[in-house]
């Protein structure tokens, strides 16, 4: 999945006709850590990530992380269901 992000994050970079050096000077990283990024490598530090979305005005698409936790809420709701005790004689 990173690999699929990588490559959108550099697709956008293109997009906006930015070069991996600029990109690397406006976010203050080097250009190996943009290529890094760009490779989807798992190492890079997710702040680094973000620079480079906020860089690119795609820090907005942070926030749609989890944003719609489908098994999270199946799994919470299936907490809240109560069962029912047996009838006491």
């Amino acid at each position: 999945m990173l690999a699929a992000v990588g490559s959108q994050i550099k697709l956008a970079r293109l997009r906006r006709n930015i070069t991996s050096v600029e990109m690397a000077q406006r976010t203050s990283l080097g250009r190996n850590t943009i290529v890094r990024i760009e490779a989807g490598d798992e190492r890079v530090a997710m702040g680094s990530y973000f620079r480079v979305l906020i860089a690119l005005g795609l820090d907005r698409d942070i926030l749609l992380l989890a944003k719609d936790d489908e098994l999270g809420r199946q799994l919470q709701d299936a907490k809240l269901i109560t069962r029912r005790r047996a009838t006491s004689k």
